[in-house]
């Protein structure tokens, strides 16, 4: 029974699940791009390592070691790969560190001082960062596993007090590579924890569109890692700015990733474009009024010959009045998509009537318009960007059939006034196109799109359109530097 009572509530769980408008999915190859901006960075990070002071005495000879700096990082070996269930791993294998120090020493009455090059050979790093969904939906890194080890280090002693300094160089060497073991990891901790987490503070969760609608990018559960890839299912929903506490409940396929020969596939459902549709609907934005001189002249003569016999019945004051076309979609238009393209249907009234100046305006006719707008998608930058076209138009009466077959000579006239004034102004907007929530500074190339039954998949390269440091220095945090936390550690002394 209580298996029973179990399996209930996982599959009533699951059953109130919510489905993702939108799903990335990032491969193994883009961990090479990855990893050769990323390592950039990280010598950069360690390059900036502080080691203490190092103070000792052996017998009566006094040592001290100070400003030690990192000249330079050579990784001969590195590797970047995902590790199930939610981790980024970098194994770095065989790197050497170059040092420059500071050497005082005091033997009786003799001191020599001066500054020496050293080195750390052996360097193994093996860092993981586990990615998850923070309490706002944003993803970020939430913890930092290391292990960091320095096998040897050799230190190029000379001056006058060279024999001295060889005799106490495994003093020396040992206690400085014990101080830069302590160093690596806090480093590494700090740059995932802190500077990276700056980075992915730059994808938008919950951002405006345009003054009329915004999006929602929120991560409905953490990312999901496996060998070969990394995905994440966000909410990928519109809501129209003026209505924030909206949603369109979402009933849509839920968009499905096989693919991995790109660096990342998008796949966006038909739930996605209804909500954008939906949201411009609730906004007042789908309706458009042409009065007077923007109706095409062509039009405006054709609709007063078809409505001659209702015009000449009016007043003289209002016959010659400028002619208003008012064209308002009536329900939210809905998006289908199928393996053979994508489709939106859209149902409008279209108003005719004459505005003579200081006078309520006259209705001529009403009709109801049904259209059929294909629609093509693509990736420009971080926008994915519609191209919508005019496939079907069909005009019909309101009031009867026989005033429908009237309103045939106007169905040419009317599918071309929408082609050369309404199409342009839609396709003005829906290719400014709308951000895919990418960290800022990558950019989708080489895109390829696929339809499906339900959804539409576009697989891509990523290109740093901006270097990983130039990103995290522009949202660098005030203070980088975690309360409590230290990159030094407590400098050791030497037996005496």
């Amino acid at each position: 029974m209580a298996l029973f009572g179990a399996l209930f509530l996982t599959l009533l769980a699951g059953a109130h699940a919510e489905l993702p408008g939108c799903k990335i999915r990032i491969t193994s190859k883009a961990l090479e791009l990855v990893k050769q901006e990323g390592l950039r960075f990280l010598e950069q990070e360690l390059e900036t390592i502080t080691i203490p002071d190092l103070r000792g005495r052996e017998g009566q000879f006094y040592y001290n070691i100070s400003e030690v700096k990192v000249s330079e990082l050579q990784l001969t070996s590195s590797e970047v790969y995902f590790q199930p269930e939610q981790e980024l791993l970098l194994q770095i294998t065989n790197a050497s560190l170059d040092l420059r120090f500071r050497r005082q020493l005091l033997y009786w009455f003799f001191y020599d001082g001066g500054y020496i090059n050293a080195s750390a050979e052996g360097v193994s790093i093996r860092t993981a960062l586990q990615l998850s969904r923070d309490s706002s939906g944003r993803i970020k890194v939430a913890n930092v596993s290391c292990q960091a080890s320095v096998s040897r280090m050799h230190a190029a002693f000379g001056g006058t007090l060279k024999k001295v300094y060889e005799f106490l160089s495994t003093f020396i060497t040992s206690g400085m590579r014990f101080l830069l073991n302590q160093q690596i990891c806090p480093v590494l901790h700090h740059a995932g924890m802190v500077l990276l987490n700056s980075l992915l503070a730059t994808v938008p969760v919950r951002s405006s569109v345009d003054e009329l609608v915004g999006i929602d990018y929120s991560l409905l559960k953490d990312p999901s890692a496996s060998a070969s890839n990394l995905d994440m299912d966000f909410r990928g929903a519109f809501f129209p700015l003026a209505e924030a506490n909206w949603s369109l409940p979402n009933r849509a396929v839920e968009p499905q990733l096989q693919e991995e020969e790109r660096m990342v596939y998008v796949a966006f459902s038909e739930f996605f474009f209804d909500s954008a549709m939906e949201s411009y609907f609730r906004a007042g934005a789908l309706k458009l009024s042409l009065v007077g001189d923007k109706v095409p002249q062509e039009l405006d003569v054709l609709l007063r010959a078809t409505y001659f016999g209702n015009i000449v019945l009016l007043s003289p004051a209002v016959i010659d009045s400028p002619l208003k076309l008012e064209l308002r979609v009536v329900a939210p238009p809905r998006c289908t998509i199928k393996p053979s393209g994508t489709t939106i249907s859209v149902t409008a009234s279209l108003t005719i009537a004459l505005v003579p100046p200081n006078l309520p305006e006259v209705q001529l006719s009403s009709m109801t318009m049904d259209a059929r707008l294909s629609a093509k998608m693509a990736l420009r930058g971080k926008a994915l960007r519609t191209q919508l076209g005019l496939r079907r138009f069909r005009i019909y009466s309101n009031q009867s059939a026989l005033e429908s077959l009237a309103l045939i000579p106007l169905q040419a006239p009317l599918k071309t006034m929408l082609q050369i004034v309404v199409m342009p102004m839609l396709n003005e907007r829906t290719w400014r196109g709308v951000q895919i929530p990418l960290p800022e500074g990558i950019d989708f190339v080489r895109e390829v799109v696929t339809n499906h039954a339900g959804f539409v998949t576009i697989g891509a390269d990523l290109h740093f359109a901006k270097g990983l440091r130039e990103v995290i220095e522009k949202n660098r945090p005030t203070d980088t530097r975690e309360p409590g936390a230290s990159s030094a550690a407590p400098a050791p002394t030497a037996a005496v």
